[in-house]
């Protein structure tokens, strides 16, 4: 019964892999062209509302200037 466990312990010890090594930092691929589209369709919103800030902002600025210009 032990030459059996020791038996089966040798062959999954066996049947184990080093791992393979990651690799060098020169060698790495390239990036994908797809990830363009991706990033595009994340920064969409993003920009839309940056886009909506600054208009608000410019419409705020007007509003205070014609206030100030109207004597209030």
């Amino acid at each position: 019964m032990r030459t059996a466990l020791i038996l089966a312990a040798c062959l999954a010890l066996a049947a184990c892999d080093a791992p393979t090594p990651d690799p060098a930092p020169d060698t790495l691929p390239e990036p994908q062209t797809g990830s363009t589209q991706l990033r595009d369709a994340i920064n969409e919103p993003i920009d839309k509302a940056k886009a909506v800030e600054a208009n608000q902002a410019s419409s705020d600025a007007d509003r205070r200037k014609a206030l100030e210009d109207a004597g209030g």
